[in-house]
C-alpha cells in the first residue's frame, strides 16, 4: 500500500517525455515517489494506470493528459504546473512571488520549445505515425532547425547572462535549471549537427547543463536503470533525414 504522503507520478512507462521533467525535480529534491505506470501490470502499473487516472473522479481536478502528480487530496496536471508546485515545496524555486512567476514564465517558454521540437516529427497529426507525414515533417523540421531552435536558445542564453550567468532565475538552483538541462540534452540528441553549430553562441547554457549533469542526485539518477534514454518514441527523436 502506497503511503498517502508519497508522491504518485503517472506517465507513460516506456519513454522519458514530459514526465522526465517532473522526475528530475523529484530526484533532485531527494523525495520518495511512486512512478506508478512503471510498476508491473499485476501491481497496478502499465499504461492502463495512466489512462485510468485520466478518467478518475478524484482527487482534485480532472486532468486531460499526463504527466499527472497525485499527493494526498491534490491532483495536478501539466508539466510546468507540477514542476512549479514541487519546486516551491522543495527549495527548487525562488522564494519571492516575483521570482516564482518569473520561473513559471521561463518554464512555460520551455514548454513551447518542447512542443515545437515534438512537432518536427509530428507536424500534421499526433495520432498518425511519423512515416505517414514525412514530407511535412521535413519541411517543418527544416524551419525549426534554421530558425526556431536558435531563437529559443539564444533567448535563454540572454536571460541567463543578464541574471549573472549561474542560474536562469534567482541565485540558486531551480526547477527551470533542471528543465533546460533536459531540453539541451534532448536537442543535442535530436539535432546533433545543428546543435553543435549553436554551441559557440551558448557558453552559459552549456556550462549550466554540465553543472546540472554533475549534481550528485541527478548523476545518480541518470546512471540508474530508472532513467530511460532518448529514442524513437518520445519528444526528442533523431531522424537523420530531418537534419541538414
Amino acid at each position: 500500500m502506497t503511503d498517502a504522503l508519497t508522491y504518485q507520478l503517472y506517465y507513460w512507462p516506456f519513454l522519458p517525455g514530459r514526465g522526465e521533467f517532473v522526475r528530475l525535480v523529484l530526484e533532485q529534491a531527494g523525495v520518495a515517489y511512486d512512478d506508478v505506470a512503471r510498476r508491473p501490470k499485476h501491481e497496478g502499473g502499465g499504461p492502463a494506470a495512466v489512462v485510468a487516472q485520466c478518467k478518475a473522479e478524484g482527487p482534485g481536478l480532472l486532468p486531460l493528459a499526463p504527466p499527472i502528480l497525485v499527493h494526498g487530496e491534490l491532483r495536478l496536471a501539466q508539466m510546468p504546473n507540477i514542476c512549479a508546485w514541487l519546486g516551491a515545496r522543495h527549495g527548487l524555486a525562488p522564494a519571492d512571488e516575483l521570482g516564482r512567476v518569473g520561473a513559471l514564465q521561463l518554464q512555460l517558454t520551455l514548454a513551447d520549445l518542447i512542443a515545437e521540437a515534438h512537432d518536427t516529427h509530428h507536424p500534421v497529426s499526433k495520432a498518425a505515425y511519423y512515416e505517414d507525414q514525412k514530407p511535412e515533417a521535413l519541411r517543418y523540421a527544416r524551419g525549426f532547425v534554421d530558425q526556431r531552435m536558435a531563437k529559443f536558445l539564444r533567448y535563454f542564453e540572454t536571460v541567463l547572462q543578464r541574471g549573472g550567468g549561474a542560474h536562469l532565475i534567482g541565485g540558486e538552483l531551480s526547477y527551470v535549471d533542471l528543465s533546460i538541462n533536459q531540453v539541451l540534452r534532448g536537442l543535442a540528441h535530436a539535432f546533433p549537427k545543428a546543435f553543435a553549430r549553436l554551441v559557440p553562441e551558448l557558453p552559459g547554457l552549456v556550462s549550466l547543463r554540465e553543472r546540472v549533469d554533475a549534481l550528485p542526485n541527478i548523476a545518480a539518477y541518470r546512471a540508474s536503470s530508472r532513467c530511460l534514454d532518448f529514442g524513437e518514441h518520445g519528444i526528442f527523436r533523431h531522424y537523420p533525414e530531418l537534419e541538414p
